[in-house]
C-alpha cells in the first residue's frame, strides 16, 4: 500500500508515524508513507494556498488550483482520494478495514475553513472526518486514519490475532478490561477466573464485562 498525505504541515502528519508499529511497518515495506507540502504546486511568487471567501465569510479557503494539480499529478487508476473534514462521514473500524484493501490513498488535508467545493465536486472520492470537533488543520486527522489503517495490513502487527478482539471489531462491542502481572497489586487482585486456567469460562468472563463496559461507557453502541 502507498498513502500520500497533501498538507500545508507535512511533518505534524509524519511525526506520529515515525515511530512503534506504523515505523516497523515502513521499514519492512509492508507500505509506503509520503506527506507533501501543498505549496509546492503553487505558481505564484507568495506561494499563496488560500484565498477569501466568495460571498464573504469568516476565514479563509484553501485554493482550487494547487490541490487540483497536487492530486492530478499524484493519483493513478488505483487511488482513492479521501479528503479530512469535520463535514465528512464519521470514522470507523470498519472503513479503516475497508480501506485497509486499497492499493493507493491520497489523504487531502483541509485547512482554514476548508477547501473550495470545487475540490469536493471533482477530485475527492469520500470525506472523513475522525470525530464531532474541529481541529487546527487535517494534518492531525490524516495522521489518525493512517495510522487506524496501517496497523490492519498483513505483517503490520506482531501477532495477527491482535486486531481481532480488540474494540469497534464488534461494531457494538468494546474490549474487555485486561490484566498483567503482578496478580496483587497494592491489595487490588487479578480476577480470579482469569488465573483460573478455564479458558471457557474466561471467554464468558470477557463476553459479560464487555457488555458491562460498552454499557458503562458507550451507552449508544447498546
Amino acid at each position: 500500500m502507498r498513502i500520500d498525505i497533501i498538507t500545508l504541515f507535512p511533518e505534524i502528519a509524519l511525526a506520529p508515524l515515525r515511530e512503534s508499529i506504523i515505523k516497523r511497518a515502513q521499514q519492512a515495506n509492508i507500505v509506503e508513507i509520503y506527506a507533501h507540502n501543498l505549496r509546492d504546486w503553487t505558481t505564484d511568487k507568495h506561494r499563496k494556498t488560500d484565498d477569501y471567501l466568495c460571498g464573504g465569510g469568516q476565514g479563509m479557503l484553501l485554493k482550487p488550483e494547487p490541490i487540483f494539480a497536487a492530486i492530478e499529478e499524484l493519483r493513478s487508476e488505483s487511488s482513492r482520494v479521501l479528503l479530512m473534514t469535520p463535514q465528512g462521514k464519521q470514522f470507523t473500524q470498519s472503513k479503516a478495514q475497508e480501506l485497509s484493501a486499497s492499493d493507493h490513498l491520497i489523504l487531502l488535508c483541509g485547512h482554514y475553513e476548508g477547501v473550495d467545493h470545487r475540490v469536493i465536486d471533482t477530485l475527492v472520492d469520500e470525506e472523513i472526518s475522525i470525530g464531532d470537533y474541529v481541529l487546527t488543520n487535517g494534518a492531525i486527522a490524516a495522521a489518525v486514519v493512517t495510522d487506524a489503517i496501517v496497523r490492519l495490513l498483513p505483517g503490520a502487527l506482531g501477532d495477527e490475532r491482535s486486531h481481532q478482539d480488540e474494540s469497534f471489531t464488534d461494531p457494538n462491542l468494546l474490549e474487555a478490561p485486561s490484566y498483567t502481572k503482578p496478580n496483587d497489586f497494592r491489595g487490588m487482585k487479578v480476577p480470579d477466573v482469569l488465573l483460573s486456567g478455564n479458558h471457557a469460562k474466561i471467554e464468558q468472563w470477557k463476553s459479560e464485562q464487555a457488555k458491562k463496559r460498552t454499557l458503562d461507557n458507550r451507552p449508544d453502541l447498546t
